[in-house]
């Protein structure tokens, strides 16, 4: 398991974001030589945890609990495949691109060491927005991602460092629960009869899921 690259937006003009000034960064590239990764602040106040990396809409995206986007380097091969297209590294607004790792059936709460230092926690799968689809340039792309539901994951910064592309992963805390970043997008998005299990992630879920998981029990009942 390790990192095939370290991906990084720079803001740019598109035509597809509703964004104020129409910027979005979105579009990560991979870069040569060691990112700092840290904790950048509070949602709708910290953006990226990776240093150089741009996030333009605070409402939807960044903050601690989204500090770090991976995708495994296989998902992109099989959307490649059906396609008919070639995805590279950052293709899907990315910083990670992973080989060797189940990114999308990662548990909440699992911690990954990223080279010598770095430490991520999994928090939640990736929800497609409209600006992903105008990025990929694909008919019902938010349908499509959300049917497949290879969501990749969000991660938080629990140990800040430096991480560079060809660094290992490994696996060094695993939950003793079954709630992956998978499970969980499909309960706040298409099966929402899941949010009670949930709660078995604890305080690793993130916030928002929490916050909903409690909700639709109030309502609900077990």
């Amino acid at each position: 398991m390790r990192l095939l690259s370290v991906n990084l937006g720079r803001p740019t003009a598109v035509p597809y974001t509703d964004q104020p000034e129409g910027l979005t960064g979105i579009d990560k590239r991979p870069v040569d030589g060691p990112v700092r990764v840290s904790a950048p602040g509070p949602k709708g106040v910290g953006a990226s945890g990776l240093a150089g990396d741009t996030v333009c809409d605070l409402r939807h995206h960044g903050g601690d609990d989204q500090a770090v986007y991976a995708f495994a380097r296989e998902d992109l091969d099989a959307w490649e495949r059906e396609l008919g297209r070639t995805l590279a590294a950052g293709a899907f607004g990315e910083n990670l691109t992973t080989t060797g790792l189940d990114v999308s059936g990662a548990r909440i709460g699992e911690r990954w060491l990223i080279g010598s230092e770095v430490v991520l926690e999994v928090s939640a799968g990736r929800i497609p927005c409209l600006t992903f689809q105008g990025h990929l340039g694909e008919r019902r792309w938010v349908r499509r991602f959300t049917e497949r539901a290879a969501t990749g994951a969000y991660l938080r910064v629990i140990v800040p460092g430096e991480i560079r592309a060809g660094d290992a992963v490994e696996i060094v805390h695993l939950p003793d629960h079954e709630v992956t970043a998978r499970m969980q997008f499909q309960a706040v998005t298409t099966h929402r009869e899941l949010l009670p299990r949930m709660l078995a992630a604890g305080e690793a879920l993130h916030p928002e899921t929490l916050a909903a998981a409690r909700k639709y029990l109030a309502r609900h009942g077990e």
